[in-house]
């Protein structure tokens, strides 16, 4: 295969020009594109967005949202640099920066910005080269760099970075803690063309979708209550007047399942509510004999029980004497906030 094609450098660029660069390429001359942190969210295996946000962001008919937690994603940015700094000491590599926005040879929306370029000491027989991708995570996602893996979704980010690149090898930096012996994980995937062809046939359809205006559905998507959020950014609050949607039998299976599972938890909640009032009922007694008092214990032959009636303050804006005596103040930092909560009643005839 050919290299890519070189389409500007975007060192220095701004976030806004950056995007316009992503979207439809430096001159503006590509109808859509698609880029490394698409691929995954066409799959439906992305656990920030879904298939019909990103066909409609393509479309212009909605902007990317911002991210709930900038600060983090800034700093995921920050600690690139770290994390190939010490893939570089771990591996002996040298690591290369590129800051080039690349096409593929010859599938013009294909395109890709790599964090980094590696390459294997010269010295080193065989040595080798290709592309490094930094990532940092927490602790608590540590476990998904385990043994040598990688998250699907960076998984397919790297397949997609070595087809445009023409690259065999993707390196990965993932960086969790302040101790790189132990919190750095430096996986290596290899180019498979079999996965390469499936996944550019998925694109290619996504491609054509935008071109037939035919927008995704959310089968695909593993995280139902993303795609929920997704839809309501998608197609905002309900209007009122406007016509009953009338289903076909088609639907009638998950329907009802809703309709028995509503039911379901309505009877939970409601033996909650009943043992709640037969805890309180048991508790009166105990409160009496514990006074002040904050742990309790009873020994058994078998066990003990240990008994715990600690005091817990809870602070709370008084939004009636707030709205009362400060109403200007009130009403700049209430915010309104809008969900819909799907309900299935079954009637009979």
């Amino acid at each position: 295969m050919a290299k890519p094609n070189l389409l500007c450098d975007t060192k220095g660029m701004d976030r806004e020009r950056w995007l316009e660069c992503r979207m439809h390429g430096p001159k503006g001359d590509i109808e859509y594109t698609i880029g490394g942190s698409d691929v995954s969210t066409i799959f439906g295996l992305n656990p920030w967005m879904t298939p019909l946000e990103l066909w409609n962001i393509k479309k212009g008919l909605m902007k990317p949202s911002e991210p709930p937690n900038p600060d983090q994603l800034e700093m995921g940015h920050l600690l690139e640099p770290i994390a190939a700094h010490f893939y570089g000491k771990r591996t002996g590599n040298t690591v290369i920066e590129d800051t080039g926005l690349y096409q593929h040879a010859s599938v013009p929306y294909a395109l890709a910005n790599f964090d980094f370029r590696f390459a294997e000491p010269a010295g080193k027989a065989d040595h080798k080269s290709g592309i490094l991708e930094c990532k940092s995570t927490t602790y608590r996602k540590s476990d998904s760099w385990a043994d040598g893996a990688v998250p699907i979704y960076y998984d397919l980010q790297g397949r997609w970075y070595m087809a445009i690149s023409d690259e065999e090898i993707c390196d990965y930096a993932a960086l969790w803690g302040n101790n790189p012996e132990n919190d750095l994980a430096t996986p290596r995937i290899y180019r498979d063309m079999a996965q390469e062809e499936a996944i550019f046939e998925r694109t290619e359809e996504f491609i054509h979708s935008l071109r037939m205006n035919r927008p995704p559905t959310m089968a695909d998507v593993s995280n139902p209550e993303l795609a929920l959020k997704a839809l309501a950014r998608v197609y905002g609050q309900s209007k009122a007047g406007l016509p009953t949607v009338e289903f076909t039998r088609r639907y009638e299976r998950p329907l009802r399942r809703i309709a028995e599972l509503q039911k379901a938890n309505a009877e939970l909640r409601e033996a909650i509510k009943n043992n709640e009032k037969e805890i309180d009922a048991h508790a009166v007694r105990i409160a009496e004999v514990m006074k002040e008092h904050e742990h309790g214990i009873l020994e058994t032959p078998d066990d003990k029980l240990i008994i715990t009636f600690v005091t817990k303050l809870t602070r709370r804006t008084d939004s009636k004497q707030l709205r009362k005596e400060y109403p200007a103040i009130f009403d700049e930092v209430v915010k309104a906030s809008a969900s819909r909560k799907l309900k299935v009643d079954v009637q009979a005839i």
